[in-house]
C-alpha cells in the first residue's frame, strides 16, 4: 500500500489502496484540464412504440419475463448528468464516490424501477451455434449481415415489427423472439455499436417458459455496472447499457437536476421508472456538466435521499418482485453471459436503512472479455462466478446498531477521490501562478544591489534564475495541459462531425 501525503487542494485519494486505478479514472484527465465533454449515450428507444404486438404476443411477451420492461416508455437523456455521475463511479468497487460516502445501483433498484427479475437462473447460455443458425432456427430468416455475432435493430424492426392478425403459431414466436432480441438490445443490453444487438441473447428465447426463470434484473445491472466502468476510464467517450435505470437512479436518490413538473406525476404505478413519465416543466434548465459537477462536489446531506422508496404504495408492487426483495442486500456476483460484476451492498448500507461501518476490502476480480463469437465455452470459464451467484441467498449483509459512522467518514476521506472538479479552472490557476511569478520576478529587478558585497550579489542573481527558470517551467507544463484539452476537443468535434457523414 502507498500512502501519499496530501497537498494542499490534492482531490485525493491520500491512501490508494481502494481506489487503486485513479491514473486511468476520468476524473484525473479533468483535474488536469482535460475535458472530454459529455457521454455520447447508447440506449435505442425511439422506435419500440412501432412494433405492433397481438394479444397472443403480449402473452409470450409476459410469459418470458418481461412484462413491465416493455410499458417503460423512451425518456429524454440528460446527457451532462449521465456524463457527471460517471465521473463519481469507481470500476474498483462498483459505487459512486460522493462526499457523504459510497452509493450504488442495488439489485432492489433495478426490481422496482424496472420491475425486472432479481431472482432465478443466471442470464448465460452456451455459444455453441453459429449466429446464423441461431437466427435461421430461431426467426426462421437470416440477415445478410452479421458481422461480430451481431444483428441490426433495424433489420428486426423491418422485417419482424408487424404481425399478421391470421399468423399461425410458428410464425407469432419467430416475431415474438425478434421483439424481445430487439427490447433487450434497446434498452437493458444497449451496445455502443449504434444500433446492434448481439445474437446469443437469441438462443435464450427459444423457450419463453425457460425464458421467464432468468434473472434478468441481476443481468441488466451487471451490464451496467460493466458500461459504468469502462465509460469512468479517460479514454472513453460513449456509454450504453439501461441509461433509463441509471438517470431515473438518480432522480429518486439525489437532488442534482431532478426534474419538475407541470402536472402531477404518475404516482401509484408500476414499474417506478413511469412515476418520471410526464411533461417536465421549464422553470429548470438542464445544467452543463461542469454545473452538474459542481453541485456533486458540493453534494449536502440533504441532497440524498437514502430511503427514497419507504413512502410508495407497496400495494402496487407485485408480489413476486415483493417477494424477492430481500435479495437487494446480497453481496454477490451478478452475471450476463461473459459480464460478471460484483454487487457490494456492504458499502452502501445506509441505502437499506443501516449505519455504515468500514466494508471490508474488495476482492478484486477478473473482467473477462466479450464473448459474442460462436465456439467459446462460456459456462466453462464463468464456474466460480456461477457458483457465487448459487450461493446469493447466503450472503445478504447485515447491520450492526454499534457502529461509529464518524470513523466511517474519517477512513472514507482518506481513500476516496474528494471531489472531481477544481474551484478555478487550470487556465485561471496558470495565470495566477504567472501573476505571481512576474510580481516577484518585478520585486528582485527593483531590487537595490547598492551596499551589497559580491557574495550578496551572487546570492540575488541566483535567487532570480531560480524563479525566470521556474516561470519558464510553470508557463511551457500549464501551455502543454491547455493545448491538450484544446486538441481533445477537436477530436471530439471531429468525431461529431464524422458521426454526422460530415467527414
Amino acid at each position: 500500500m502507498r500512502i501519499q501525503m496530501e497537498p494542499p487542494g490534492d482531490p485525493g485519494p491520500i491512501d490508494n489502496s481502494v481506489l487503486y486505478d485513479q491514473d486511468n479514472h476520468v476524473s484525473s484527465a479533468v483535474w488536469d484540464g482535460q475535458e472530454r465533454g459529455v457521454l455520447r449515450c447508447h440506449e435505442h428507444t425511439s422506435l419500440l412504440d412501432q412494433w405492433k404486438l397481438t394479444p397472443k404476443q403480449i402473452e409470450l411477451v409476459v410469459k418470458a419475463g418481461f412484462q413491465y420492461l416493455r410499458m417503460i416508455p423512451a425518456i429524454n437523456f440528460d446527457s451532462a448528468l449521465i456524463a457527471a455521475l460517471v465521473e463519481r463511479w469507481r470500476r474498483e468497487t462498483n459505487t459512486f464516490h460522493l462526499p457523504g460516502g459510497e452509493m450504488t445501483i442495488t439489485l432492489g433498484d433495478v426490481a422496482l424501477l424496472l420491475g425486472l427479475a432479481i431472482d432465478g437462473e443466471p442470464v448465460i447460455g452456451t455459444t455453441s451455434s453459429t449466429p446464423s443458425s441461431l437466427c435461421a432456427k430461431l426467426l426462421g430468416r437470416v440477415p445478410e449481415d452479421l458481422s461480430g455475432g451481431m444483428v441490426k435493430l433495424t433489420w428486426l424492426k423491418e422485417f419482424f415489427s408487424q404481425c399478421p392478425k391470421d399468423a399461425p403459431i410458428e410464425e407469432i414466436e419467430c416475431r415474438t423472439r425478434a421483439y424481445l432480441l430487439y427490447l433487450v438490445g434497446s434498452t437493458i443490453f444497449s451496445t455502443t455499436t449504434g444500433n446492434k444487438v448481439p445474437v446469443m441473447y437469441l438462443s435464450l428465447f427459444e423457450d419463453f417458459d425457460k425464458a421467464g426463470r432468468f434473472a434478468w434484473g441481476a443481468a441488466a445491472l451487471a451490464f451496467l455496472y460493466r458500461a459504468l466502468g469502462n465509460a469512468s476510464l479517460k479514454t472513453q467517450s460513449t456509454i450504453s447499457g439501461s441509461l433509463t435505470l441509471l438517470q431515473c437512479w438518480s432522480y429518486y436518490h439525489l437532488n442534482v437536476g431532478r426534474p419538475r413538473f407541470n402536472q402531477e406525476p404518475n404516482q401509484g404505478c408500476f414499474p417506478l421508472v413511469l412515476w418520471w413519465k410526464g411533461k417536465q416543466s421549464g422553470s429548470r434548465m438542464r445544467c452543463n456538466i461542469v454545473s452538474y459537477r459542481k453541485a456533486l462536489d458540493s453534494l449536502n446531506p440533504t441532497d440524498i435521499e437514502w430511503l427514497p422508496y419507504k413512502d410508495i404504495d407497496h400495494t402496487e408492487i407485485p408480489e413476486d418482485i415483493k417477494n424477492t426483495l430481500t435479495l437487494r442486500a446480497s453481496k454477490t456476483m451478478l452475471i450476463c453471459f461473459e459480464k460478471a460484476e460484483r454487487h457490494l451492498p456492504d458499502r452502501c448500507l445506509r441505502q437499506f436503512g443501516m449505519l455504515q461501518g468500514i466494508p471490508k476490502d474488495v476482492q478484486r476480480w477478473e473482467r473477462k472479455s466479450r464473448a459474442y463469437d460462436h465456439g467459446v465455452d462460456i459456462l466453462g470459464k464463468m464456474q466460480s462466478e456461477l457458483d457465487e451467484w448459487s450461493m446469493r441467498r447466503l450472503h445478504i449483509v447485515e447491520g450492526d446498531d454499534d457502529v461509529d459512522e464518524k470513523e466511517y467518514m474519517q477512513w472514507y476521506q482518506r481513500i476516496t477521490r474528494k471531489f472531481v472538479g477544481r474551484l478555478t479552472s487550470v487556465e485561471s490557476e496558470f495565470k495566477g501562478k504567472v501573476e505571481a511569478l512576474n510580481e516577484i520576478a518585478s520585486m528582485l529587478d527593483r531590487f537595490s544591489e547598492d551596499g551589497m558585497d559580491s557574495q550578496d550579489r551572487k546570492l540575488l542573481d541566483e535567487v532570480k534564475d531560480i524563479v525566470h527558470n521556474y516561470l519558464i517551467d510553470e508557463v511551457g507544463e500549464s501551455q502543454k495541459k491547455i493545448g491538450t484539452k484544446s486538441t481533445k476537443k477537436r477530436k471530439r468535434k471531429d468525431d461529431l462531425n464524422c458521426e454526422d457523414g460530415q467527414c
